[in-house]
């Protein structure tokens, strides 16, 4: 049986997979009314799925932290530490009656949920933000550490072991941004971590060159219940290196580190080898880089815009 050939619009719908209301605007409302959505004052935080909202709904299993008008939802709590105490309270009990599987990934990592104008709502440990629906900053920096004459990039295999995605190539450089955490520090941070890049080399060399957003609907391979929302922003950085720098893993996130043209990276693209995520990222930087063309891609303009999704949800 043949192999799947992945297009780079394939890689897109993998990944950005919830219908988009302004392209698709029926197809949105349809999956929308199955769904309870996360308020905060006339603001939408998150989609929570029937099964979560059933779960919520029983005050021995998640307390009375919650209330219910119709799909609506809302957390109790005037301040950001009483939110984020009160949902920490429903997601250990879940936790500790094991309700759901995706917390059996507990990092002990918080992650902050924002309001409008990037403000800080609540505290949330990251192994649950997909039972609410939230905007998360998961493996969000994303660093492509490239040589350019000629171009080639630096791609790290996976610890085969890793419970999500094991064995499959990444970003050279990718980590969470946790609460209280700047963008940029979470790249210096992440880079020695994964690939001992010394701190000088980042804040050297390190470019930001944009963003890359989603909306994730949760496949299996991610760990945990098909079909959970992970509306998701990555931070992008590019970093040109010389021939002398080499990077190496430094914890057991990555098995090794391999140097490839943009030939191998197409081909691995294609194969689906990438963990999926981090295909956008590449394609971006394609598109960046003058690599995928409109003369080369016919669904370029199409790519672009997804590659940039703008989520209905507050952002930081």
């Amino acid at each position: 049986m043949a192999s799947k050939h992945y297009s780079n619009l394939d890689l897109i719908n993998l990944v950005d997979s919830f219908p988009n209301a302004a392209t698709h605007p029926v197809f949105h409302a349809e999956r929308l009314g199955e769904l309870s959505i996360l308020v905060h004052d006339a603001h939408t935080l998150g989609y929570i799925l029937p099964s979560v909202t059933a779960v919520l709904k029983d005050t021995k299993l998640s307390g009375t932290h919650w209330g219910f008008s119709g799909k609506v939802i809302t957390l109790a709590g005037e301040t950001v530490e009483e939110r984020s105490e009160n949902i920490r309270k429903t997601t250990e009990s879940w936790r500790e009656n094991g309700i759901f599987d995706v917390l059996r990934g507990w990092r002990n990592e918080l992650y902050t949920v924002y309001s409008p104008k990037g403000h800080e709502y609540f505290r949330l440990e990251r192994s649950a933000c997909a039972l609410f629906g939230v905007v998360t900053y998961g493996a969000s920096v994303h660093m492509t550490a490239y040589t350019a004459s000629p171009l080639k990039i630096w791609v790290p295999r996976r610890n085969p072991e890793k419970p999500t995605y094991g064995g499959l190539l990444d970003n050279t450089v990718a980590g969470g941004i946790s609460s209280g955490t700047s963008v940029f520090e979470t790249l210096v941070r992440e880079s020695e971590e994964e690939a001992s890049f010394p701190e000088n080399l980042i804040r050297e060399k390190a470019r930001a060159v944009g963003h890359v957003s989603y909306f994730y609907q949760r496949m299996k391979t991610a760990g945990g219940e098909e079909g959970l929302f992970q509306p998701e922003v990555q931070y992008v950085y590019d970093l040109e290196v010389g021939n002398n720098v080499i990077p190496k893993p430094c914890d057991d996130e990555v098995q090794d580190f391999k140097l490839m043209d943009v030939g191998q990276v197409k081909a691995e693209l294609a194969k689906g080898s990438f963990k999926p995520n981090c295909s956008l990222v590449l394609l971006d930087f394609f598109i960046r880089h003058g690599i995928i063309t409109p003369e080369n891609e016919p669904d370029y303009i199409e790519i672009g815009s997804r590659l940039h999704r703008l989520l209905e949800f507050p952002t930081r």
